[in-house]
């Protein structure tokens, strides 16, 4: 304890490291506070908690599901009918279009390897693309409000303008299309001058945004009537810390491939040799080198089957994939998420390129040959620790309907018992303290984490 305390004191003794920390507490500040700002269009008084609302009018648990994990990206913007209602995720869904199209369109190929100004162009080609996908979006959320969840003609007093005129529609747009560009520049400045992952950090601070609140919920409804009381609140945050655990260990877990570099040296006696070097380093390979895109392009395709049952309503099977819970979509997610992994690390793993910058720098493999036979055994490796990496991110991105029912109450708080949720914030948490680790250790401090975890694991 008295380490952690000497470390905070250093970390606030660093003139820049604390204007950074300060300066990105600041901007997550203004984010959080306008979340809370709604359109001017809708009455907040009467609007309440949308997924609330949508529920206690006839509207399922799967649904308020579905949408909650939506709301929770965002902080609870989407469900208050918030001016940041689209947050930062039509910039997040900009990039992996532009990183997807990448792979065939040479002109970003090109980009991709012109370093700094190439980078800088394809960020603008991002920030153009993130309007574009906000112009798609704000229309779809608007009417998401106005035709399911807040009918007008239930719900008259909770507009100050009728949904079907042009002063309904135009502002609230423009609205809806300026907060998610302002959240875009807000984490690109917390990037440039906080302590870096801008846009990651306000995903994370919109996703613990809604923790304490589900967290009360639960332990009100374990201790409240018909609870399994206190003893079982303890048992899930136990539980709970568990699987942060996991989620860590699954972030941070590498294969690693020891690799030996030739050099020529002067011998002494003025004969020219080829001396293998000493030094030996390593290719660390991911067992979950995706990350969480699998899991973001999986949920993005489980909206697919939902639609399924307008075709036949009185499919209980099919109505079993609009609820986030059901066996039906989970046992699909979890495929989905299999088969993306494996496609994701693919595409962002070049393994010959791998392969060919080890031969220009005359580095090797040992007992492998270099060129084509170090990238079929880099493939082969990455093969076999993606396999069960991707079992475990599926199983890990399931584990809420898992518990929920058993182990837990509340839809809302099962929702943080693995998924996207717990796993982007493990990964950012994890970037954050390298960042801060990285001011001190250049200082000449000890940093955050001492144990094992602030190194890279073996698998």
């Amino acid at each position: 304890m008295k380490e952690f305390i000497q470390t905070i004191k250093n970390i606030w003794s660093l003139k820049e490291l604390r204007e950074k920390i300060l300066f990105t507490l600041g901007i997550i500040l203004v984010y959080r506070f306008a979340s809370y700002i709604s359109l001017p269009a809708i009455n907040m008084a009467e609007v309440g908690n949308l997924l609330e609302i949508y529920q206690n009018q006839g509207g399922s648990k799967q649904g308020a599901g579905l949408l909650g994990l939506l709301s929770s990206f965002t902080g609870g913007a989407f469900s208050r009918a918030s001016i940041m209602a689209l947050g930062i995720m039509p910039y997040i869904s900009a990039s992996i279009i532009v990183q997807l199209m990448g792979m065939a369109i040479p002109y970003l190929q090109k980009l991709q390897k012109d370093g700094e100004s190439g980078r800088n162009t394809l960020n603008q080609i991002t920030r153009w693309l993130t309007i574009a996908v906000c112009l798609v979006q704000a229309p779809s959320y608007l009417t998401s409000i106005t035709q399911m969840f807040l009918p007008y003609g239930q719900f008259q007093s909770a507009y100050y303008v009728e949904p079907g005129s042009i002063m309904f529609w135009l502002p609230s747009i423009v609205i809806l299309v300026a907060g998610s560009v302002f959240a875009m520049w807000l984490g690109e400045k917390i990037t440039d001058k906080g302590i870096g992952n801008g846009i990651s950090i306000l995903i994370m601070v919109g996703i613990l945004a809604d923790l304490p609140t589900a967290f009360v919920h639960e332990v009100t409804t374990q201790t409240g009537k018909g609870g399994a009381g206190t003893i079982m609140v303890l048992v899930e945050v136990l539980f709970w810390m568990l699987v942060v655990l996991l989620g860590i260990l699954l972030s941070v877990a590498v294969r690693k491939i020891p690799i030996q570099y030739v050099s020529r040296a002067q011998a002494r006696g003025g004969v020219n040799r080829n001396l293998m070097q000493g030094a030996r380093q390593w290719i660390p390979l991911k067992v979950n080198a995706a990350g969480v895109m699998p899991i973001i392009f999986a949920q993005a395709l489980m909206f697919v089957p939902g639609l399924l049952t307008k075709v036949d309503e009185s499919n209980t099977f099919l109505a079993g994939f609009k609820n986030v819970f059901s066996w039906q979509y989970n046992v699909l997610f979890a495929i989905l998420i299999i088969v993306f992994t494996f496609f994701y690390t693919a595409i962002t793993i070049p393994v010959n390129q791998m392969a060919d910058d080890l031969k220009r720098n005359g580095g090797l493999i040992p007992k492998v040959r270099p060129g084509k036979e170090t990238a079929d055994y880099l493939d082969n490796i990455l093969s076999k620790i993606t396999l069960p990496g991707s079992i475990f991110l599926a199983i890990f991105a399931v584990l809420p309907a898992l518990v929920y029912g058993t182990l837990v109450q509340t839809d809302r708080f099962a929702l943080f018992f693995g998924g996207t949720s717990l796993l982007i914030m493990v990964g950012v948490i994890l970037d954050t303290v390298q960042q801060i680790n990285t001011y001190l250790l250049n200082h000449h401090y000890d940093g955050l984490m001492q144990s094992k975890l602030s190194r890279t694991s073996n698998f």
